[in-house]
C-alpha cells in the first residue's frame, strides 16, 4: 500500500537546542481511554463501518438478499490494484494518531508529568484539503430503473472499443476527490476532502505492467509510481486485468452469481459488496462492451439498487444515477450517466444520515472519467482529449493514439 508522507511542521526542529531548554518530557504514553478511542476511530476508517444510527431520511434500501444470505458486516477487501485511493484516509488517521501521541507526550500531557507544555494538536486540515461539500440528498426509487438500465446497457454494448494489442496499454484519466478525516484540537472529527485533481492510470492488457500519475498526492511524485504486478496476485474480480475481464460471463444472472460467490464474506453484507465490486470495475477500467452491458444489468438485480433522477460528478456534469445505500454506514454510492448518450460519467458517494461526525448530505467523494483509450506506451496520452470543465484539469497532449471509448 502506498502511504502519503505527512509532516506536522514545515520547518525542521533544532532538537538539540530544545533538549537544553526544556525539562525531560514525561512518559510518552497515551491514557488507556484516549488510546482506545483513537484505535476505535482508526479501525472505523479502515473498515468503513459505523455504529447503528437512526436515519435522518427514509432509506431507499430494502433489507433483503436474493443471491446471498444476509450476515453481519465484515471488513471490506478492496482491489489489490487500488491501494492509493483506499489507503489515503487510513494513512492520514495513522498520521494523526502518531502526531497526537508524540505531541501530547502521554497521559495528561507533559505538563501533567511536570514537563513543559507541548505544542497543541494542529486544528488545520491536511494541506490541500477543503471542507467537504454538502448537497440535498434526493430520494431514490425503483420506478424507471429497468428502463434506464436498458438504455445504459444498450449504449455500453454499442461502444466502439479498439481491442488492445500486445505492447499497448489501457489508459484512463479521471478527476477525483476523496474524504480525509481530521480530528481538530477540540477532539471532534471534521469532514474535509481533497481538492479535485487529475489521476491517470496506464495498464497493460495482461495486468503485468502499469503506471499511476497523481502528482497531487504526496508519496507519488510528479513522475508517478509503478503499478507493475510482482506476479504474486492472480487476476480476479478484486484485481482484474483486461484479459481476465474478457473471460467473465456477460449474462447478467450468471455474472451476478459469480460476483456473489467470489466476494462471499467480504464487505458490509453480500448485496453491498456485489454493488461495490461492480463499481470498482466501472471506475478505472476499460471494459469489453458486452461485459459492461452485463454488469449494468446485473447491478439492477441487486436488492436496494435505485434510480436517482439527478446527480453530479466531480466535473460538475449532471446526469441520472444508479445508486445503492450501504446499510452499515448510510453512505450512498451513485454511478452517474449522461442523460442523452447514457455514457458513464463518474461516481459520487453521499452520506444519507449523520454518523461519526459526518453530516447527512456530505459528499464523501466523487470522480469524473474524462478519457478512456488504448495507447502505445506508458505515459502516452490520447491526442486532443475532449475538454471537460473540471477543476485542476490539464496535462500536455502526447502523440496520437487509438481513439477513446466510454464504458
Amino acid at each position: 500500500m502506498i502511504r502519503n508522507s505527512w509532516r506536522w511542521r514545515d520547518e525542521p526542529l533544532d532538537r538539540a537546542e530544545l533538549a537544553r531548554l526544556l525539562p525531560p518530557p514525561g512518559d510518552p504514553e497515551l491514557s488507556s481511554d484516549r488510546l482506545s478511542g483513537l484505535e476505535e476511530h482508526l479501525m472505523t476508517e479502515i473498515r468503513n463501518l459505523t455504529p447503528d444510527a437512526a436515519p435522518d431520511a427514509a432509506p431507499d434500501v430494502p433489507p433483503s438478499g436474493v443471491y446471498g444470505k444476509a450476515h453481519a458486516p465484515r471488513p471490506a477487501r478492496g482491489s489489490a490494484r487500488r491501494p492509493v485511493l483506499v489507503g489515503v484516509g487510513a494513512a492520514l488517521v495513522l498520521a494523526a494518531v502518531a502526531g497526537i501521541a508524540g505531541l501530547n507526550g502521554g497521559a495528561g500531557g507533559p505538563a501533567a508529568a511536570g514537563g513543559a507544555v507541548a505544542p497543541p494538536v494542529p486544528a488545520a486540515p491536511p494541506s490541500g484539503a477543503v471542507p467537504a461539500p454538502v448537497v440535498q440528498v434526493a430520494r431514490g426509487s425503483v420506478e424507471g430503473l429497468t428502463g434506464a438500465v436498458d438504455d445504459i446497457a444498450g449504449a455500453a454494448a454499442r461502444a466502439e472499443l479498439p481491442e488492445p494489442l500486445p505492447g499497448q496499454f489501457l489508459y484512463v484519466r479521471s478527476q477525483v476527490s476523496w474524504m480525509v478525516s481530521w480530528e481538530g484540537v477540540d477532539g471532534k472529527n471534521k469532514s474535509y476532502v481533497d481538492k479535485i485533481h487529475p489521476r491517470e492510470v496506464w495498464m497493460s492488457p495482461d495486468g503485468a505492467e502499469g503506471w499511476l500519475m497523481e502528482p497531487y498526492k504526496k508519496g507519488i511524485g510528479r513522475d508517478g509510481v509503478t503499478l507493475d504486478d510482482p506476479g504474486s496476485v492472480e487476476p480476479s474480480l478484486n484485481a482484474p486485468s483486461y484479459h481476465y475481464l474478457r473471460t467473465l460471463p456477460t449474462d447478467p444472472d450468471v455474472l451476478l452469481k459469480k460476483i456473489y460467490d467470489e466476494t462471499n464474506g467480504q464487505g458490509n453484507g453480500p448485496d453491498q459488496q456485489a454493488f461495490s465490486t461492480i463499481g470498482d470495475l466501472l471506475r478505472e477500467q476499460v471494459l469489453p462492451p458486452e461485459l459492461a452491458a452485463g454488469l449494468y444489468r446485473a447491478a439492477a438485480r441487486i436488492p436496494g439498487v435505485v434510480l436517482v433522477d439527478d446527480s453530479a460528478d466531480a466535473a460538475g456534469r449532471h446526469g441520472v444515477a444508479i445508486a445503492r445505500t450501504d446499510e452499515a454506514d448510510g453512505a450512498r454510492t451513485e454511478w452517474i450517466f449522461d442523460r442523452e448518450t447514457y455514457t458513464y460519467l463518474g461516481e459520487r458517494t453521499v452520506q444519507t444520515r449523520d454518523v461519526e461526525g459526518v453530516k447527512a448530505g456530505t459528499v464523501r467523494g466523487h470522480t469524473a472519467v474524462t478519457d478512456r483509450a488504448v495507447v502505445d506506451a506508458i505515459k502516452q496520452r490520447p491526442a486532443a482529449p475532449a475538454p471537460v470543465p473540471a477543476p485542476g484539469a490539464g496535462g500536455e497532449s502526447a502523440p496520437a493514439a487509438a481513439p477513446s471509448a466510454g464504458t
